[in-house]
């Protein structure tokens, strides 16, 4: 479904990854993980064309897709939400869904589809005449995918939904992708919450330096190294 093959890319003539490979099938849900500065947030960066790729490929469904822009990328059924909960926090809870369909012409198509993000998070729905800003952070998380499932992706970036969450509202996240992607869309999370993303993940990346340190199935949690780098040993 997703190819990245030998991708180095960055910012301003730095080069932050070097060489990498990453795989998503379809239905997948694909994790990568790393240190700080390992290069995750700008792996997503890159398919979503919002860095600088100097050499490799980024395949969707075996076209190439390296140097489509970002709104093509988006036609193409790829959607990406970046770190931070970032919502607009002066419009409604309604607003910001309909912003997630600024490029979609179907007016009827936006309507059912806010309708279905309202369908999986009730919430909203309660809310929906809200300010963003009244919100709860896990909330905000919540209404920043459902933006972004808006534009009926097959592939869903997520960079560190779970960031700043109390345990309660990661919990619900990460219980709310796994239900996503059962109903089809295939999806890469970047977290620094190493453990659950590893277990709800079909594969996991393990990002070093700009490198892919390790990769493997749910199995990698029994790995020396991953035992001593994000649980201590234990």
């Amino acid at each position: 479904m997703l190819q990245i093959k030998k991708l180095q890319s960055g910012y301003n003539g730095m080069e932050i990854l070097h060489g990498i490979d990453i795989e998503v099938k379809p239905g997948e849900i694909v994790a990568i993980i790393g240190p700080n500065g390992s290069g995750k947030s700008t792996t997503l960066k890159s398919i979503f064309n919002l860095c600088n790729i100097y050499s490799g490929r980024i395949e969707w469904k075996n076209k190439n897709i390296t140097k489509l822009k970002t709104h093509e990328k988006i036609f193409e059924g790829i959607s990406y939400v970046p770190q931070g909960r970032q919502v607009f926090r002066d419009l409604t809870v309604q607003e910001n869904l309909e912003m997630g369909a600024f490029i979609m012409k179907d007016k009827e198509l936006v309507k059912t589809n806010i309708r279905d993000v309202y369908e999986k998070f009730p919430f909203l729905k309660e809310k929906k005449d809200k300010y963003a800003d009244t919100l709860s952070g896990g909330q905000q998380q919540m209404l920043a995918i459902g933006r972004a499932l808006i534009q009926n992706p097959q592939l869903l970036l997520l960079d560190e939904p779970s960031l700043g969450l109390s345990p309660k509202a990661m919990k619900e996240i990460f219980e709310k992708i796994q239900e996503i992607n059962k109903e089809g869309v295939s999806i890469i999370i970047v977290e620094q919450n190493a453990k659950s993303a590893i277990e709800i993940a079909d594969k996991t990346y393990i990002l070093e330096d700009g490198k892919i340190a390790l990769s493997g199935g749910k199995e990698i949690l029994k790995d020396p190294k991953i035992k001593n780098i994000y649980f201590g040993g234990r």
